[in-house]
């Protein structure tokens, strides 16, 4: 898949040759999170071998500048208790499950001076393509409370999500994704290693009924 972007980016299936770019934008994006729960050049490579029509890119020329990962699980929503770790398995996404039901969003990056740019936009209307091809019920993800670190010293990471669910503050990832139409469908605690988010986040769920279409 490839599509030129209003922007004059373009919007691609993730290939081999971005897997060492893709490293390099992780530790960009995700300068806090854990080490061992950044992707590497050779989970990219199993993610396309697993699961190519989820895998995504977003490039200027031949710069990597935005990206998503995803897989399918058979999500239970009424238990939605899980780890980051639990669904990545060490990286390679191994956890995909080629009949599951939901299009579960292990992460979605922008350089940062590509931010405002309708980016995320595009990556997350590329993965509802997936969904509706496929006859998925829908997307789910577990977004990072990115704004908890500045409010952590205030709130509990409980208060401030809940907070944010409701609409009273805005949480600069979170709040972005319920712009989309993603639904929070509860607080994910202790999800990843990353001081930032308070190690929690939103659990997310978009409709596949939802039209993102660009």
């Amino acid at each position: 898949m490839r599509r030129e972007l209003e922007s004059g980016l373009v919007l691609c299936s993730t290939a081999a040759e971005h897997a060492e770019a893709l490293e390099e934008l992780q530790e960009i994006v995700f300068p806090t999170l854990s080490a061992d729960e950044r992707f590497r050049a050779e989970h990219y490579l199993k993610h396309i071998e697993l699961f190519p029509e989820g895998q995504f890119v977003v490039l200027d020329g031949e710069r990597v500048v935005g990206m998503t990962s995803t897989l399918r699980l058979d999500f239970d929503l009424e238990h939605a208790n899980h780890t980051f770790a639990e669904v990545i398995e060490g990286g390679y996404l191994t956890s995909h499950d080629p009949t599951g039901r939901w299009l579960y969003g292990a992460d979605m990056g922008t350089h940062p001076d590509y931010r405002r740019r309708g980016i995320a936009r595009a990556l997350y209307a590329a993965r509802q393509g997936v969904v509706r091809a496929l006859g998925l019920a829908g997307q789910v993800t577990v977004g990072m409370l990115s704004g908890y670190g500045a409010k952590s010293g205030e709130l509990s990471l409980r208060e401030y999500y809940e907070r944010v669910a409701s609409g009273e503050i805005s949480d600069p990832t979170v709040s972005m994704q319920r712009r989309m139409g993603f639904e929070p469908r509860g607080l994910v605690e202790d999800y990843l290693d990353d001081p930032v988010c308070g190690n929690g986040g939103a659990l997310l769920v978009l409709d596949a009924g939802v039209d993102l279409t660009l």
